[in-house]
């Protein structure tokens, strides 16, 4: 698993989810919108845990589904969350972004 990544080197976020649909869809809505306001360029794509891409560089994931995602994107840094909406590790994620820090892997 990769710990961090430059935030210069991140063009796509994939926020995994179990199935796809419901809160999760809520969530991917929620980031391109607080990305935007930030203005930060980055695409973020919707994909179930055990489909995301080869290529992902930063995945996002409910911490129920971490090593799920961890197994299935190795080379991809692995930010978690507790709650769908409004948990603290979007605005990390998203102010990490802005300012061009490093982006961290969770533990």
């Amino acid at each position: 698993m990769a710990q961090s990544v430059p935030a210069s080197e991140v063009k796509t976020i994939v926020l995994a989810c179990e199935a796809g649909m419901g809160s999760s869809l809520m969530s991917v809505n929620a980031l391109k919108k607080k990305l935007k306001k930030a203005n930060v360029d980055v695409k973020v794509v919707h994909k179930p845990a055990r489909a995301i891409p080869d290529d992902a560089q930063v995945v996002v994931v409910h911490k129920g589904l971490a090593s799920v995602a961890r197994s299935k994107a190795p080379q991809a840094v692995v930010v978690t969350f507790n709650h769908f909406m409004n948990d603290p590790a979007f605005d990390r994620l998203v102010n990490d972004l802005a300012a061009g820090r490093t982006i961290e892997a969770s533990e």
